[in-house]
Parts: C-alpha cells; sequence; structure tokens
C-alpha cells in the first residue's frame, strides 16, 4: 500500500458575530478532510481579530503572522465568507489582504495550493462571493477547485445550536473538504503545481508560435 503524503488542510474563515453560520459550514468542510485522512486546522477569523490591513505596516502583527503562516504551511486550503450585499465580507477580505506578507516567499501567495470555497447567503443564491473569491485565488497564483458550495437561504441550513443540520448541504461540506485534500495530495505526489501551469504555458506559446 502506497503511504500518502503528509497534506494539511487549513480552513480561513467565518464571520465578526458570534454566531456565524460561514464558520459553521467551514468546520463541516474540515472534517470532510479529516475524515479522509488528512490534517485539519481552523483559522477563525473572529478568534484572529486582525487589524485592517495597512501596506505601509513593515513589520506585521503577530496575529496576521500567525495566520500567513498556517496558510502558507497548507497543501490545501478551504474559504468560507458571508456573502454581504452580493460580495464577500469586509473581514474575510482584509484577512485575505494580509496575504500580501507572503510576496517574497519562494514560490509566492498560494502558488501549489489548492482551494476549495464556500459562501453562505441569507438570499436565493451565494454565488457571486463564491465567484469573488475564485478571482482573488488565481491572482494570488492558488488552483480553485471546480467543486463549490454557495449555502443559499443559510439560516435554514443550520439549527438552533449553529450546527449544519440539512443533510444535503452537510454532504456538500464534507465532500468539498475531502476533495481539497485529494486533489492537494495529488499534487504532492507529483511535480508542483506552478511547474505544471509553466510547463503548459511554454507547451501552448510553443503551439501559438
Amino acid at each position: 500500500m502506497v503511504a500518502r503524503p503528509p497534506v494539511l488542510v487549513v480552513g480561513l474563515g467565518g464571520s465578526l458575530g458570534p454566531n456565524s453560520i460561514s464558520l459553521s459550514a467551514l468546520k463541516v468542510a474540515l472534517q470532510g478532510a479529516a475524515d479522509s485522512g488528512f490534517d485539519s486546522e481552523l483559522l477563525d477569523l473572529r478568534e484572529l481579530d486582525l487589524p485592517m490591513y495597512r501596506p505601509d505596516v513593515e513589520v506585521p502583527p503577530a496575529e496576521v503572522m500567525h495566520m500567513a503562516e498556517r496558510v502558507y504551511a497548507a497543501q490545501g486550503i478551504v474559504w468560507s465568507s458571508p456573502m454581504y450585499h452580493g460580495s464577500i465580507s469586509g473581514a474575510f477580505k482584509n484577512a485575505i489582504d494580509w496575504l500580501q506578507v507572503l510576496a517574497r516567499r519562494d514560490p509566492p501567495y498560494l502558488a501549489d495550493k489548492v482551494v476549495g470555497l464556500i459562501a453562505t447567503a441569507g438570499g436565493a443564491q451565494g454565488l457571486q462571493a463564491v465567484n469573488t473569491m475564485e478571482f482573488i485565488v488565481r491572482s494570488l497564483r492558488g488552483l480553485a477547485i471546480p467543486l463549490v458550495v454557495p449555502v443559499a437561504r443559510a439560516r435554514d441550513a443550520v439549527d438552533r445550536r449553529g450546527e449544519v443540520s440539512d443533510p444535503a448541504v452537510n454532504q456538500q461540506l464534507r465532500t468539498l473538504g475531502a476533495e481539497v485534500a485529494r486533489v492537494a495530495a495529488t499534487f504532492a505526489h507529483g511535480a508542483p503545481l506552478q511547474k505544471e501551469c509553466e510547463r503548459a504555458r511554454r507547451v501552448v506559446e510553443a503551439a501559438s508560435a
């Protein structure tokens, strides 16, 4: 039996409210990764309590560096944000902006990392927030997996304890977490994603010449 490569899936998200549905959804997704035999770790935005991003800060605060280092250590990442006015929350975007501290790493930002996306919405759909996150993942050089989970009318999917009680939504979230871990493990077996993308780019350029 071939041993699985070590894979860490880090979940980043939630809201600043005390009963965050997006946080509950994120926990279920991470459980899906854990149930598949992979390590998982939660970064709760409310607990992180990050300051507002400032590009002129030379020495980022400890809580910022903790978040950034845990994200950089991961092979798989799950993002979860509530949808506010058609987009991601300000708190979530602020956390993502702080990932600028990874710009000078080698490889930088989220290169070679697999990202799964969750959005929770009060209305009929949450896909706008997912689309926003997908653009951000691309700009940070990560790979967003095709499977996404926009949870519409999210309050109907949780019980009074704040746990995801809707069986279909619960399964979708677990599947997302497991899929992030699976794809991350696949890349861990082979060539890094950044190198594969560079190889593909050369092939396309050669064919277009």
